[in-house]
């Protein structure tokens, strides 16, 4: 009977043991399941109501895509109020300046957080342009002179959304038609910006432009970037850009109409250059008239096909943005005229400094000025234009 016993004990162990085995292989392949499903998050696009405005309705998309980086953007004047990207350690952060709400970017004198920039990014001198021998005013709106469209620009137009979705890709294009006479502009305008999030943390912006009468246009966006995440300033980032002249400035902030070479001055960023190093160096008059940086770098190699053309750098996170463009310039801008009167996100106090723009275009007051690249634009023409943004961490 002990034998029996014994036996009937050993078989009750070894099928307890074989439970146990069974359980425990469910258990491990449920975690291994889970930890698949979490690492190939797949890419979406949502939407959520983000208030009104003359009673067109306001959005607020969200661009995910399958590494888990997160940019959002609102038809009101294509604004990109939110990119989400990972610092060395894995960490999420938010790397633009904006605000939580529409009321945020309705109030007066917000400078363009995250904004499509229309009909012509920069300044034109006086507010007005000669264009086949007739004359165009335009709103009079920083200065003596008419900055980024006129008061009321592109920047604050609702925008005709239409979601955009590949196996690789999410996207959204914006539309906007901008009548004859718009802003003093010439012609029937019509715009089209696509931004696409694509799963190698690049996010792209596609311009295209039409008219039905010669105008000038001159697109851009006006995203002030902010590595750190908004813990402090932008004068530790480094940045490098592959131009060895600028587009000088007189006190008005309006070219000169020469370009000049930035070797031996505080404007060379050839190669990585901290922000902070030289921007405060007022012996240089350009310095002194832009009140640091706020001026145009021209390319050196400028053509038709998307080139990479400058780096930002942030060493306590590991982030970084490499730049590509087909444009000829960009403008760099170093926040000089934030001044702490704006709370933006998480009760951020934007002071001067707090951002860095990248603002890729043609040269200011080019309608102006008979030496630089034209921005004319003519009836069967189609103006394109195209600017990247490449996110990545180092480690």
């Amino acid at each position: 009977m002990l034998h029996s016993f014994l036996r009937l004990g050993s078989v009750t162990l070894l099928l307890g043991l074989a439970l146990a085995a069974c359980q425990s292989s469910e258990k491990t392949a449920t975690t291994t399941q889970d930890s698949t499903s979490a690492s190939t998050m797949s890419a979406s696009i949502t939407k959520v109501a983000f208030g009104t405005l003359n009673n067109q309705p306001v959005d607020l998309y969200t661009l995910t895509n399958d590494q888990g980086m997160v940019v959002k953007i609102t038809n009101y004047g294509g604004i990109i109020t939110e990119i989400h990207v990972p610092d060395k350690e894995g960490k999420l952060g938010d790397v633009v300046l904006g605000f939580d709400s529409l009321a945020g970017y309705r109030q007066p004198n917000v400078p363009y957080f995250g904004a499509l920039i229309g009909r012509y990014g920069n300044r034109i001198a006086k507010g007005q342009f000669n264009l086949e021998g007739k004359t165009y005013k335009l709103p009079i709106n920083n200065g003596p002179n008419s900055l980024h469209g006129g008061t009321e620009g592109f920047d604050k137009k609702v925008w005709t959304a239409e979601e955009v979705k590949t196996d690789s890709t999410v996207g959204l294009k914006l539309t906007l038609v901008s009548p004859d006479g718009d802003q003093g502009y010439p012609g029937t305008l019509k715009a089209t910006v696509t931004y696409t999030l694509s799963d190698n943390n690049a996010l792209r912006l596609d311009y295209e432009a039409t008219t039905d009468k010669p105008t000038v246009v001159n697109l851009t966006n006006h995203t002030y970037f902010n590595l750190t995440g908004g813990t402090s300033d932008i004068l530790g980032h480094e940045v490098q850009l592959k131009a060895s002249r600028i587009v000088p400035v007189g006190a008005d902030l309006i070219p000169t109409g020469k370009l000049q070479d930035v070797k031996g001055t505080p404007f060379d960023f050839t190669t990585a250059t901290v922000v902070g190093q030289r921007i405060n160096d007022t012996k240089d008059e350009q310095i002194k008239n832009g009140g640091g940086y706020d001026h145009c770098w021209v390319f050196d190699e400028a053509g038709t096909g998307l080139k990479s053309q400058g780096m930002v750098y942030e060493p306590t996170t590991g982030r970084t943005i490499e730049l590509l463009t087909t444009e000829p310039a960009v403008q760099f801008y170093s926040g000089n005229f934030l001044d702490g009167k704006l709370t933006g996100k998480n009760n951020v106090n934007y002071k001067k400094r707090s951002g860095l723009c990248l603002e890729t275009e043609h040269y200011p007051d080019s309608p102006n000025q008979a030496t630089f690249p034209s921005t004319v634009l003519k009836p069967g023409q189609t103006y394109t234009s195209t600017t990247e943004y490449r996110f990545s961490v180092r480690k």
